[in-house]
């Protein structure tokens, strides 16, 4: 830089109004200035907004005298802080350090899980450059459905030790009824493009294979077996063998009866809106029947359902099944698979589910999400959501509020 010239930051802060940036930047354009850096928020119709300018030592006090009759006039508060050569540099020299996305979910957000989380970061050597919230207006009214709060961090440097930030996080979330996604910020972080759900008890709130045994008089022996798998404690191929057997001689009009009053888990219908209209490529691949898989496919749109095919003669379940078992690996195959037939990288990709049995297709996904999952699926993810409905998976995709329609509100 030449000695002539100088780095000055300016910071301007006051109730906001159309064309406050403009007359600011009118200032600055008949001085010729460079503008180095500029950032703007604005927190309930108060205005922050902070320049970098470079101009030469001759005409920095004209445009600081300038700038103070016009924050005057506008009624705003301006303050300058000069920046040296080595300090712009030491900035500069930062922006090549990894960046990460944080976000914080929740029914309601508070002080002090805010506290918590940045102290967190703190503690890992992480800077958070900015915080946006994207969720609508927070109701004063708590007790109202279907209330969200969602706010995003975006942070800059190396975690000292990500597994141990990582493990914090996820204790923090279960002392303070919060969730949260770790997610590095690339250009595949803004692109995804496929994304792959669990049904049971992901998509909808059952398990159908329960629902199913329930009506063949079998209700708890089968519901202790799924139990057992979703947990991990027995192999899942083994656990649907067992189970599917127990099921001879239900008749197939059982199974309409069970679609037809589907328990779809709050925030589907939001999610599924706002994908379609984005565009993303949506997957059912599940441990449980293509039947159910091709109901829900029906109803949102969906392009692809795996699952398992139960055997019927004569109109009654036989008992066994037709084909290979949609089991954990299976899930990681197909998720590999169809991002190939869309030409999608693996990257790109999102997978959800709530068992042990999703654990293989959520560690090979892009963005690996458990959801209203058990302890051991929750232990290993790296993002998890708890706290509310399946529609949180958008606020993890970066999506806010204000983006969507009346709809995608719902």
């Amino acid at each position: 830089m030449e000695q002539s010239e100088e780095l000055i930051l300016i910071r301007i802060t006051g109730e906001d109004r159309p064309g406050l940036t403009s007359s600011v930047m009118g200032v600055l354009a008949r001085y010729d200035v460079t503008i180095l850096d500029i950032g703007q928020a604005d927190i309930h119709n108060t205005l922050s907004l902070g320049v970098l300018i470079r101009l030469t030592e001759e005409s920095s006090g004209l445009v600081m005298k300038n700038l103070l009759f016009k924050a005057s006039e506008l009624g705003v508060v301006i303050r300058f802080y000069p920046v040296s050569v080595e300090e712009y540099e030491h900035w500069v020299g930062m922006q090549g350090k990894n960046r990460y996305i944080l976000t914080l979910l929740g029914r309601k957000l508070s002080a002090r899980q805010i506290e918590a989380v940045s102290t967190v970061l703190a503690e890992q050597g992480l800077n958070i450059d900015s915080i946006r919230r994207l969720t609508g207006r927070i109701p004063l009214d708590e007790k109202k459905a279907n209330i969200r709060a969602c706010i995003e961090f975006s942070v800059r440097g190396t975690p000292k030790d990500r597994a141990a930030m990582q493990a914090r996080l996820l204790q923090l979330s279960g002392e303070l009824e919060m969730d949260f996604s770790f997610q590095q910020d690339t250009m595949y972080r803004r692109m995804r493009r496929l994304i792959c759900f669990d049904m049971d008890s992901t998509l909808i709130e059952t398990e159908v294979i329960d629902e199913l045994a329930v009506r063949a008089g079998v209700g708890d022996q089968v519901k202790a077996i799924t139990e057992r798998a979703m947990r991990g404690e027995i192999d899942f191929k083994e656990s649907f063998t067992e189970r599917v057997a127990l099921l001879k001689g239900l008749d197939e009009s059982v199974m309409k009866e069970i679609a037809d009053n589907l328990p779809i888990t709050e925030g589907v219908d939001r999610l599924m809106y706002v994908l379609k209209r984005y565009g993303y490529k949506i997957a059912i691949l599940s441990g449980g029947f293509t039947y159910f898989g091709e109901y829900l496919k029906s109803r949102y749109g969906l392009d692809y359902v795996y699952a398992n095919e139960l055997e019927i003669v004569d109109g009654k379940l036989t008992g066994r099944y037709v084909g290979e078992v949609v089991d954990g690996r299976r899930k990681a195959e197909l998720l590999k698979l169809i991002a190939q037939v869309e030409k999608v990288d693996i990257a790109q990709t999102i997978a959800v589910g709530d068992g042990a049995n999703d654990l293989p297709m959520l560690s090979e996904a892009g963005l690996g999400i458990a959801f209203h999952a058990k302890p051991r699926v929750v232990a290993n993810a790296k993002q998890s959501i708890n706290t509310i409905g399946l529609d949180g998976v958008l606020y993890f995709l970066g999506f806010k509020d204000s983006y969507l329609d009346e709809k995608g509100r719902l």
